[in-house]
């Protein structure tokens, strides 16, 4: 298995960045994963942080080297992290729940599987144009009656992660890559100032994902000026093993069986870990993950 991939996330004009966004690999599956804690409750970016890492901490246990069931597992991975979240509030006695969209990516074999809770998207690019995305659950997505013309609240979610009710989510059926297949994963913060004629657009140039993934965040920060949201996304190129591109990616037939490789911090939390987490603690892992981020591409080139 071999893709291309590059993840860049800004804060934009917002006081701290909410967004939280990584990858992970064995010898033969991929997981990609991007949250988007949610502004109006509180510690967005806590709740966001204990999604990527309850859903790559079960994604190694479950990766020998694939996961059995990909729905299954996505599913399994969307309620172990809105459980843990909700201990979260629960341990800190809080009177509001942190919450998070969340959208993750499972590519195994020549397939891809994704689910998505809230309107962080994918979006899958295919010969310069959109083969498909995810439909936001919000209110401005929902089917409304024929010839309604009623205001809709773009930003008013029907569901989400830590939420006080059960949240709903969506499974894809699988897709069947092809290469040079492109995927997208991105927090609102992209697709709010940038359609998806734009997004299509950039995202299926003749660049690399490695220059389309930042001009597309660099447009998307322009566009949003000084009150930009944060801006966060993950892409990828799907590429066959016998792909003779010399661009810098990631070859999975290069590790080992046993190998979990990862830019997500990885590991149930426990009890005290869950109570001692706080937005130092959130940083540190950030930073620790760009550095691998940065090991990763020197060892590349």
């Amino acid at each position: 298995m071999k893709f291309s991939v590059f993840q860049v996330s800004r804060k934009g004009g917002r006081l701290k960045n909410e967004d939280r966004m990584g990858y992970c690999y064995t010898r033969e599956s991929g997981l990609f994963v991007l949250a988007d804690g949610m502004g109006g409750h509180p510690e967005g970016e806590v709740a966001a942080q204990l999604a990527l890492q309850t859903i790559a901490a079960l994604y190694q246990r479950e990766a020998r080297p694939t996961v059995k069931d990909a729905k299954a597992f996505l599913a399994e991975s969307a309620m172990a992290a809105h459980q843990q979240i909700m201990r979260y509030a629960s341990h800190k006695a809080m009177l509001d729940t942190p919450r998070t969209t969340v959208v993750a990516a499972l590519l195994q074999g020549t397939t891809a599987t994704w689910m998505h809770c809230g309107d962080s998207r994918l979006y899958v690019v295919r010969d310069g144009r959109l083969l498909t995305r995810t439909r936001d659950h919000s209110h401005a997505e929902r089917p409304r009656p024929q010839g309604s013309d009623m205001p809709v609240n773009r930003n008013l979610l029907l569901t989400c992660l830590g939420s006080p009710t059960t949240p709903l989510f969506d499974i894809s059926a699988p897709l069947q890559l092809q290469r040079g297949d492109r995927i997208m994963l991105c927090s609102d913060g992209v697709w709010g100032v940038l359609d998806d004629a734009v997004i299509v657009h950039t995202l299926s140039s003749d660049k690399p994902v490695s220059d389309a993934a930042p001009d597309l965040a660099e447009m998307a920060l322009r566009k949003g000026g000084a009150h930009s949201d944060n801006v966060t996304l993950i892409a990828l190129e799907w590429e066959q093993p016998d792909s003779t591109r010399e661009e810098r990616g990631v070859s999975t037939e290069t590790i080992d069986d046993g190998v979990f490789a990862s830019t997500i911090q990885a590991g149930m939390p426990s009890d005290g870990e869950i109570e001692d987490m706080d937005e130092d603690a959130i940083e540190r892992s950030i930073a620790e993950i760009n550095e691998a981020i940065r090991r990763s591409a020197a060892k590349k080139i």
